[in-house]
């Protein structure tokens, strides 16, 4: 008995219905996510910087335990100790070791960032992308929520191995704390928080200047630079300390602050503040992504 043979365009509607509905923000991930994660300097950098922020952590809290130690052995008197509450005490500073590695980890993400993205439009590379995904603002949507979300990861596992790490060195001289504690796990969480948002500025940055030099030179000088700027020329005007507040360095110094000035920003504020800059220059740069030649 004869089988009969579907027709050719029933056969290649099946194919097509196996193959799938083609490019969608889904598929754009995961290109993406290979992109990273395949790159072993990429790797090797993301690997090191969780090293390096939870050596970071443990040298700061080795710093305390010696200082309280010295101060109690040498029976120094209580108005020479420093304050012993508030966020300047010895109780107060050991608060910040699961976070005390961000300064080096956002320095490494935000530079990660910038050369992602902008190395693509210097080697040309991203004409193969705006090829494979025509509409740019889902490649770049893409690009962006990788990177954050693996800053996430870096900034939340080293905050984390750090506290575990911190609390046997910090509980010889009685500055242990739980991660209960009011601020603290919020504070762990938010170190992942804060490295997100610097990787989402600093992929705007790289977006907008298509250049990987001038990208990072920028964004490190965003961070870094401006606040002591800012602070240098504080006493010309009484406005100055208060506009300082809001700088993403600045906002973002306070996300991860457990013990609080009365007037400075909280965590949900400086949280907020980082999300505004993240959201701003975001939206600017696929704004200008879609006007200008690739």
């Amino acid at each position: 008995m004869a089988t009969s043979t579907p027709p050719a365009p029933a056969r290649q509607t099946h194919r097509q219905e196996e193959a799938g509905p083609g490019v969608n923000f889904g598929r754009v991930l995961k290109s993406e996510w290979i992109k990273v994660t395949t790159v072993p300097s990429t790797v090797i950098l993301i690997a090191s910087t969780v090293v390096v922020m939870i050596g970071l952590a443990a040298l700061f809290a080795w710093a305390l335990s010696t200082s309280a130690e010295a101060i109690q052995s040498a029976e120094v008197p209580p108005e020479f100790q420093g304050p012993t509450e508030g966020p300047n005490s010895l109780a107060g500073q050991a608060l910040t070791a699961p976070s005390s590695g961000l300064v080096f980890g956002q320095l490494l993400i935000a530079s990660l960032a910038v050369v992602l993205i902008a190395s693509e439009w210097t080697t040309g590379m991203i004409r193969s992308t705006m090829v494979a995904v025509p509409k740019r603002t889902p490649a770049l949507l893409a690009k962006t929520a990788i990177v954050a979300v693996v800053s996430f990861v870096v900034g939340f596992a080293s905050a984390l191995i750090s506290y575990l790490v911190a609390q046997p060195i910090l509980r010889g001289q009685d500055l242990d704390f739980a991660l209960t504690d009011d601020g603290v796990l919020a504070s762990v969480v938010n170190s992942g928080t804060f490295l997100a948002l610097v990787a989402v500025i600093s992929m705007s940055i790289g977006t907008l200047l298509r250049n990987t030099a001038g990208g990072v030179v920028t964004a490190v000088g965003i961070f870094f630079v401006l606040p002591i700027i800012v602070q240098l020329i504080s006493g010309l005007a009484d406005w100055i300390p208060d506009a300082a507040r809001f700088l993403p360095g600045e906002a973002g110094t306070q996300m991860v602050a457990v013990m609080v000035e009365d007037d400075a920003l909280t965590q949900l504020q400086g949280g907020l503040v980082m999300g505004v800059w993240a959201l701003v220059l975001l939206v600017v740069s696929l704004l200008v992504t879609k006007k200008r030649d690739v």
